[in-house]
């Protein structure tokens, strides 16, 4: 077995990912929406915010029968490396996932990283796969959906208005598209509140956000798209910005809509801004995008605080997954494939 790197103008390489990848995820998470070659191309160019990952086929001979991916931060955390191994559901049980893993770790450790995590659908035959091959389970976090249609008339309207009168210091700032300059600095403080979100048995840094990390991802989003939608909470007797949530509508099926950062600084919490952020959010989305249906997002199943603001909104949960993690020595070399 080999892997093959893929880069985001090698269109067969790309239609291969896709198909790889909806082809497990009809198997390992139905309700997930499939990736189009489009979106693919985009994650190899631009990655989440600028630090496009490496992505391979995993070959034998010219049958590609899975594929791999390693991500890495040159921000922070420099020793960790995010894997994701994935094999066709026809090709499983014939040693290919043992084979392509062997193969990412030997590319972690080529690029000096020695700490290594993956994410994986909660599963008896995933979990024993991990345990086999060294990694112990360290995070399970929750897949939830919102299904806008299906919730009852004027809910967020009242989730706002019962959150707003905790919240009378502050002011929300609705952006659509990149943050103003001015806000930028500010916002990178906040952003880092997002390192209080549980991660249990996960060891990791605090993940660092200065000002070029949080343009990087609006320009690596919006290199999608056009619609990247951020809500701020300004702190009115200070200007300081005490929380955010950024929603991002996809552009190729813009029915759908993926929530990424919702956070909350420290010394603004008990105010209930987390609920009128995400409330506010609803309203807005439903005025400027009235083809959405359906926003998912991922918190860890420990962080009951925000799954109950989630799903008080209505958001429901679709399914689990853990986050395995493992040392390596970080002098390992890479071992030959048997397969």
């Amino acid at each position: 077995m080999e892997l093959l790197e893929v880069s985001a103008d090698d269109r067969a390489g790309i239609a291969e990912l896709v198909r790889i990848t909806n082809t497990a995820l009809a198997v390992d998470a139905p309700f997930e929406r499939e990736v189009t070659p489009y979106s693919v191309a985009m994650e190899v160019e631009h990655g989440w915010d600028g630090e496009p990952g490496r992505h391979f086929l995993a070959a034998v001979g010219r049958q590609a029968v899975g594929l791999a991916e390693v991500h890495t931060s040159e921000y922070d955390n420099r020793d960790l490396a995010w894997i994701n191994v994935v094999v066709e559901p026809a090709l499983r049980r014939r040693g290919y996932g043992s084979a392509v893993l062997e193969q990412a770790l030997g590319t972690c450790v080529s690029m000096g990283r020695s700490s290594i995590t993956g994410d994986a659908w909660l599963d008896d035959g995933v979990d024993a796969f991990a345990t086999l091959h060294g990694f112990t389970g360290a995070l399970v976090s929750a897949r939830r959906r919102h299904d806008l249609a299906a919730q009852p008339p004027g809910l967020a309207d009242a989730q706002y208005v019962e959150a707003q009168a905790a919240a009378e210091d502050y002011e929300l700032v609705r952006l659509h598209g990149r943050t103003p300059e001015d806000l930028v600095e500010r916002l990178a403080v906040a952003t880092g509140a997002i390192n209080d979100a549980p991660l249990d048995d996960l060891e990791m840094e605090d993940e660092a956000y200065p000002p070029e990390r949080i343009r990087a991802y609006e320009d690596a989003q919006l290199a999608r798209g056009p619609g990247l939608y951020r809500i701020l909470a300004l702190h009115r007797a200070s200007g300081d910005i005490a929380g955010h949530t950024v929603v991002m509508v996809d552009p190729e099926q813009p029915a759908y809509a993926e929530q990424h950062d919702t956070s909350v600084v420290t010394a603004h919490r008990g105010h209930r801004l987390g609920q009128l952020l995400k409330a506010d959010m609803v309203r807005w989305l439903r005025e400027v995008e009235p083809q959405l249906r359906h926003v998912d997002t991922w918190n860890a199943a420990s962080n009951t605080h925000m799954i109950e603001v989630n799903e008080r909104l209505g958001y429901r949960l679709l399914g689990t997954a853990m986050s395995y993690q493992r040392r390596l020595p970080a002098s390992r070399p890479a071992q030959p494939s048997k397969v």
